[in-house]
C-alpha cells in the first residue's frame, strides 16, 4: 500500500537523534510522502533542510501557527510572504485558531488566519487549518471568505458529525484523521462512520498525538498504518480501499507534489 502522512513536524528536535532512521522506517511502512506544516519563522530552515534531503518524498508548507501569533504577527507574515512564490511550498499552513491555550489572542489569530486564507486563494494552494476548540470561529471566517479558489484540510479533525457535515458543505475541504482516532474516549471512531471516505486524509501530527499503543511516547510517520487500520475498523471499509482513497485524496488536494 502507498500511504501519505499529510501532517508531520519531522524537523523538530524530538527527532534530533534519529531523524534519518525515522524517515527510513516511514518509507519501509509504505508512507512514501510526508507533508510538513510550518510553525513560525524559526522552524523554516530546519524544514527546508529536511525537504531538500528527501526530494519527492518530503514536502514543505508555509504558514504561521495560531499559538505563535503575537502582536507582531503582521510583520512576521509580511516576511513570510516574500518567499511565498517558492515552488517548493505545497500548502499554506499550519494556520487556524487555537482557543485551548490562550483565548485573549483570538482577535489577533482571526486577523492572521484571514491573511493566510487570502494567500491560499491568491496562490491557489490548499490551506491547512488548526482547529482547537474553535470550529465556530473558523466557520464564521470561512463563510465570509470561501470561494471556488479556496480548498484545504481541517487538520487533526476531532469535531462532531454536524461539524463534519459543515466542512463537507464547503465542497472543497477534507478532514485529517490521526492518532486521536485510536483514543477510546475521544468519540472520533463513531463520527468518522458518518464521513464519506473521499473527504478523509491520514496524518500523524508527529511528534505529537501518537496512536495507541504508542500513546505517551513520540509519534512518527511510520505509525500511519496503525491509524489506517483503526479507520478501517471504525468505518467498515477495507484498509486497502482506504489506503487507495486517502492517498488519492492527498495527491488531489496537495496537487503541487505531482508537478
Amino acid at each position: 500500500m502507498i500511504l501519505v502522512d499529510t501532517h508531520a513536524h519531522l524537523y523538530l528536535d524530538a527527532f534530533l537523534e534519529d531523524r534519518d532512521a525515522m524517515v527510513r522506517r516511514a518509507l519501509e511502512a509504505g508512507v512514501t510522502r510526508m507533508f510538513l506544516p510550518n510553525i513560525d519563522e524559526t522552524s523554516m530552515a530546519g524544514m527546508h533542510e529536511l525537504c531538500d534531503r528527501y526530494p519527492g518524498q518530503i514536502f514543505p508548507m508555509l504558514g504561521l501557527h495560531p499559538c505563535d501569533v503575537r502582536e507582531d504577527f503582521r510583520a512576521v507574515l509580511l516576511r513570510m510572504e516574500q518567499v511565498l512564490d517558492d515552488p517548493r511550498y505545497i500548502a499554506i499552513g499550519e494556520t487556524g485558531i487555537d482557543l485551548h491555550w490562550d483565548k485573549t489572542t483570538l482577535p489577533l489569530q482571526q486577523q492572521a488566519f484571514r491573511i493566510q486564507v487570502e494567500w491560499a486563494r491568491q496562490k491557489a494552494l490548499p490551506i491547512v487549518i488548526h482547529a482547537r476548540e474553535s470550529y465556530n470561529e473558523l466557520f464564521a471566517i470561512l463563510d465570509d471568505m470561501h470561494d471556488e479558489r479556496l480548498k484545504g484540510v481541517f487538520h487533526c479533525f476531532t469535531g462532531s458529525p454536524d461539524q463534519a457535515q459543515k466542512i463537507i458543505s464547503y465542497g472543497t475541504f477534507m478532514m485529517g484523521i490521526g492518532g486521536v482516532l485510536t483514543y477510546p474516549k475521544a468519540g472520533l471512531a463513531e463520527t468518522v462512520r458518518h464521513i464519506p471516505a473521499e473527504y478523509l486524509l491520514l496524518e500523524t501530527d508527529s511528534p505529537f498525538l501518537p496512536p495507541v499503543p504508542h500513546r505517551g511516547k513520540r509519534n512518527e510517520s511510520s505509525y500511519i498504518p496503525i491509524i489506517l487500520d483503526k479507520l478501517a475498523e471504525a468505518t467498515g471499509h477495507p484498509a486497502s480501499y482506504l489506503a487507495e482513497v486517502t492517498t488519492s485524496n492527498a495527491l488531489r488536494m496537495f496537487d503541487r507534489v505531482n508537478s
